[in-house]
This record gives structure tokens, C-alpha cells and sequence, in this order.
């Protein structure tokens, strides 16, 4: 049997829920490495991973303004930026980011 093609509100709604439950995992991921490795995150770092995950259960994204992040996710993009160097700090690395240097060549 062929099931009905989806209506484009509950592909939206299938989306949402798949973004929330991804963002909802990779903060609970960073938290526990935090806690698993023993690295101390600060005061802050905790409060931020705990009102995020608050607020991304309760409203399905953690930030109100559009113009912060995408049309589909869940954190805007300081937050996810934020979230990266949370988890290479639990990890042991230096920086979220790992960027390469510019180099010229010749």
C-alpha cells in the first residue's frame, strides 16, 4: 500500500520536531561530556546549557528574533557557536573552531 504524500504543514511539523530533537541531543551530549571528563564548565556555561535546553523543549527554538539564525533551526547562530565551544571545551581541545591559517601560494 502506498501511504499519502505528507501536506507541506506536517512536513514543516515533522522538520521542527526532527531540529528539536537534534539540538535537544547535542546539548544533553555537551552536558554530559562536561560531566563525564571532569573539566569544570563555568557558572555561566551551565546556566546557558540548562535555559537553552528550558527553552527549546518548551518552544521548539531557543531564540525569538528571525533575523538571529536560520528559518528551520533551533539555536541562533551565537548560541550554536556557543554550544560548539562548550563541547571542545568538555573534549579537551583548545577552540570549537578549528580554522585553517591563509596562506599564499606561490
Amino acid at each position: 500500500m502506498k501511504s499519502r504524500p505528507k501536506s507541506l504543514k506536517e512536513q514543516r511539523e515533522a522538520d521542527r520536531a526532527s531540529v528539536k530533537r537534534a539540538t535537544l541531543k547535542a546539548l544533553r551530549r555537551a552536558k554530559k561530556a562536561a560531566d563525564t571528563s571532569q573539566v569544570k564548565l563555568s557558572d555561566w556555561e551551565g546556566e546557558f546549557l540548562g535555559s537553552v535546553e528550558t527553552r527549546v523543549e518548551r518552544y521548539g527554538r531557543a531564540f525569538r528574533d528571525p533575523e538571529k539564525g536560520g528559518p528551520g533551526s533551533a539555536l541562533s547562530m551565537l548560541q550554536a557557536l556557543k554550544l560548539k565551544e562548550i563541547s571542545a571545551k568538555a573534549k579537551g581541545r583548545k577552540s570549537g573552531l578549528r580554522r585553517k591559517p591563509f596562506g599564499r601560494v606561490t
